[in-house]
């Protein structure tokens, strides 16, 4: 297999024209996760708009039509023009440098991609500039609120569209960072020397092309349906777009969860200072979590009587024991490591610990007997979000505290990072627990307004406070990548003592990333070429009087 890849064309031009339409994964990553980010950053404003609504009984902040246009797109930011565009980016950034590939396979698919997924940001964004407003059937669009009697309008059309385009975009960049990985390997790379990040990126990729395809359908009918013709309308039309729609929407969670899972744990093992401890267990994991994934979609649909809920309860169930597997791995890779508290294992044990705590509701809630009680209540929302924000938020800031010095040649403030961490971590604390509990006191999702003699408000309260703080935590970060783009400490190629392929090449990297391969022997090459370095120096070293000889 060849490591290197034809030299695409030269484009010349000014530095902002020519990274726009560049070919270099490293600018094509950069434009992804760049993106992405600024559509995190608008959809947790929306948020702030929601909790702030819902901070005390009554409408104070919006009318109930604006609130339905926040929430609908508030979710469908961190589904459609976050979360998977995120993990991705990281993808198309890394993985040429972590097999020592100088690019990626069809990298203008890339470049369309990055085009079609802006346009549908840009188009999903634009409906609160009609005459209707925005797309107001939430981030499912369940048949009939979707329909163009239950919203009409122009605004919902463009929301239609802009998902459409976003997983089309999606399933470009799956596709050429899968086609990457399987030609592009350097001399030696066999797929289980692969590192933890890029086979992470092999399985998020394969459940990208695998499920995709299921709400691309969904779209293309949703949008045919509303222009005139009968679809969803006919008899058990509503039952089949929720099996479309849930056959992308469970996998899409793993399609997120595994990139920054690996992420946090590429830092948790350089911080340890250690191999990452049972990689071919975690790979076997990663695979039995994706195939098992694809199995799950219907307990999303326990209340709907058209599904086998023990078949579903059963493979929901299942996904725990892969999953801890996973923890393990990294809590072994921890065990007796010399660790250093940097930002980036602080957020990797972050991702850990919120993770967790929605990992374990999900399984109540994989039980029908008590998803019946749960189901469209405050409690669901606590879960997936502790999933999604665990999974997401925290995993990626550990990819970001570990990968920035790569990227920049210059190294974050962890003092400013460690602050991030704290106040993050508390903001997700606060909002998102006192949702279980008005969730169990009967508080349902989707809802603007609730009667002050419900007794909710000060649960309320406190969780729209939690959602300051996180507020607070990012404007830290901001600041601190502001300041560290321009004063951060030059951090050298390799800042960490890392074990992969992308630490032996200069931060940041050259266009074709490596002038020389280093050989590669297993899944932490530099970890490999260092300790041979000290059994040599060991062996070489001179016998001190007194040593070696019989007494």
């Amino acid at each position: 297999m060849s490591a290197t890849l034809p030299p695409p064309a030269v484009r010349r031009g000014p530095r902002l024209l020519g990274i726009l339409s560049s070919t270099d994964h490293k600018h094509l990553g950069l434009l992804v996760c760049g993106g992405a980010f600024v559509f995190f950053c608008l959809g947790g404003l929306l948020a702030l708009l929601m909790r702030s609504e819902l901070a005390a009984p009554e409408l104070q902040v919006m009318s109930l039509n604006a609130y339905n246009q926040v929430f609908t797109i508030h979710g469908s930011t961190m589904f459609y023009l976050f979360g998977a565009p995120m993990a991705l980016g990281f993808g198309l950034y890394l993985v040429p440098l972590q097999i020592g590939a100088s690019g990626l396979r069809w990298p203008r698919l890339v470049l369309l991609g990055f085009w079609l997924f802006l346009g549908a940001g840009l188009l999903m964004y634009a409906g609160f500039l009609t005459q209707e407003g925005a797309g107001r059937a939430g981030w499912f669009a369940f048949d009939p609120l979707s329909d163009d009697v239950g919203t009409p309008g122009t605004g919902m059309d463009l929301w239609v569209i802009s998902v459409f385009l976003s997983v089309l975009a999606g399933m470009l960049w799956a596709a050429s960072i899968l086609a990457t990985i399987i030609r592009h390997r350097a001399p030696g790379m066999t797929m289980l020397r692969l590192p933890v990040f890029t086979w992470s990126m092999v399985v998020s990729s394969l459940m990208t092309l695998v499920a995709f395809p299921a709400l691309l359908l969904a779209m293309g009918l949703l949008f045919i349906e509303r222009h005139g013709l009968d679809v969803f309308t006919q008899p058990g039309g509503a039952i089949f777009y929720q099996h479309l729609f849930w056959f992308f929407g469970h996998p899409v969670v793993y399609i997120v969860f595994f990139p920054f899972l690996a992420a946090g744990s590429e830092a948790i093992a350089t911080s340890a200072g250690q191999r990452f401890f049972g990689y071919k267990l975690f790979v076997g994991s990663l695979l039995a979590f994706a195939a098992l994934s694809v199995s799950v979609w219907g307990h999303h649909m326990f209340v709907t009587s058209s599904v086998d809920n023990r078949f579903f309860s059963l493979t929901t169930t299942a996904i725990i024991v892969v999953a801890g597997v996973e923890y393990f791995d990294n809590l072994a890779t921890m065990f007796r490591g010399r660790i250093k508290l940097r930002a980036s294992f602080l957020f990797a044990c972050g991702f850990m610990i919120v993770f967790l705590i929605g990992g374990l509701s999900g399984i109540w809630v994989a039980s029908p007997p008590l998803d019946y009680n749960a189901h469209d209540t405050y409690s669901v929302v606590a879960h997936f979000h502790y999933t999604l924000f665990g999974g997401t938020v925290f995993g990626m800031f550990a990819g970001i505290y570990h990968w920035f010095p790569k990227v920049t040649g210059r190294l974050l403030d962890e003092r400013l990072g460690r602050w991030h961490f704290w106040l993050m971590l508390l903001g997700g604390l606060v909002t998102f627990i006192p949702q279980f509990f008005v969730g169990e006191q009967g508080m349902v999702r989707r809802i603007a307004d609730y009667p002050e003699t419900a007794g909710w408000t000060a649960l309320n309260a406190l969780s729209t406070v939690g959602a300051f703080i996180i507020l607070l935590s990012l404007l830290i970060f901001l600041a601190n990548l502001i300041r560290s783009l321009r004063l951060g400490k030059p951090s050298g190629p390799d800042p960490w003592d890392g074990h992969t392929l992308e630490w032996a090449t200069s931060s940041p990297p050259p266009r074709y990333n490596f002038p020389a391969v280093p050989p590669v022997r297993s899944y932490a090459p530099l970890l490999d070429l260092k300790e041979e370095a000290a059994e040599d120096e060991s062996s070489h070293r001179p016998v001190a009087s007194g040593e070696g000889g019989s007494q």
